[in-house]
């Protein structure tokens, strides 16, 4: 049967973490009055990512794991999103800095008419615990002007990990995407708004790991990757068609 929740998990190098995480997402989502699968995509991990995660299917069985070679979160989100079956696709991060729960105050969105519900760190309602160090918050805050004046305007937080999409724009959005490092997020939704989609963001709960994977220069390269993917849709490189 066709799943109504497809949740993605790119993992590289998350053996530790990984269990807890899939454990919660279906202890939550097996409350739920719809279908689900959960998707876990290893993105090349030199640990024992993909065994750990494929355990784990005697016991969750809605449970997929799958291998993406290009290295990067983008490439494995990309991979996990067109090879999902639900009719809503959300991606989420393997240290479950956002709890799955959250999809329920997203699902009545998509009900509404919005195409892409996202999560953000810097609406009104959301919390962040602990709070993120103050370097961090200014480089944040000053990245997400600059997107916004280049990309998204009114976009608060761009670069949450916990996002969704119908299955109509996953399968537009990501089948034009090419960017695999971190500046996938601004892509995605700047695609998504090209195309005509309506995107929603909500306050979420975010868990701020100890052991995060993003390091000082990923804000730099985000940066540089918002300015090539405005001059690629300047240039008409993207084969975009509107949703309208």
């Amino acid at each position: 049967m066709k799943p109504y929740l497809s949740v993605i998990i790119p993992a590289y190098n998350e053996a530790k973490r990984l269990p807890l995480t899939l454990i919660d997402i279906d202890k939550h989502l097996s409350k739920a009055d719809f279908s689900y699968e959960i998707v876990v995509v290893d993105n090349n991990s030199k640990d024992a990512t993909r065994e750990i995660a494929s355990r784990f299917i005697p016991l969750i069985k809605n449970l997929k794991v799958i291998e993406c070679k290009t290295q990067g979160k983008g490439a494995a989100v990309k991979k996990g999103m067109l090879e999902a079956e639900g009719d809503i696709r959300l991606f989420t991060d393997a240290d479950n800095s956002t709890s799955v729960d959250h999809f329920f105050k997203m699902k009545h969105y998509f009900s509404e008419g919005y195409d892409i519900v996202i999560g953000s760190r810097d609406v009104a309602g959301a919390r962040l615990e602990p709070p993120q160090p103050w370097y961090k918050r200014v480089l944040g805050d000053m990245g997400n002007i600059f997107i916004q004046l280049m990309l998204l305007r009114g976009i608060k937080d761009t670069q949450c990990g916990f996002k969704a999409f119908s299955e109509k724009a996953a399968q537009s959005i990501f089948s034009l995407a090419n960017i695999v490092g971190w500046g996938f997020d601004v892509e995605i939704l700047a695609l998504g708004k090209k195309m005509g989609y309506k995107i929603k963001e909500i306050p979420v709960r975010w868990v701020n790991s100890a052991f995060s994977l993003v390091k000082p220069t990923a804000y730099l390269m985000v940066l540089l990757e918002v300015v090539k993917i405005r001059i690629r849709l300047a240039l008409g490189k993207y084969k975009i068609q509107k949703n309208y």
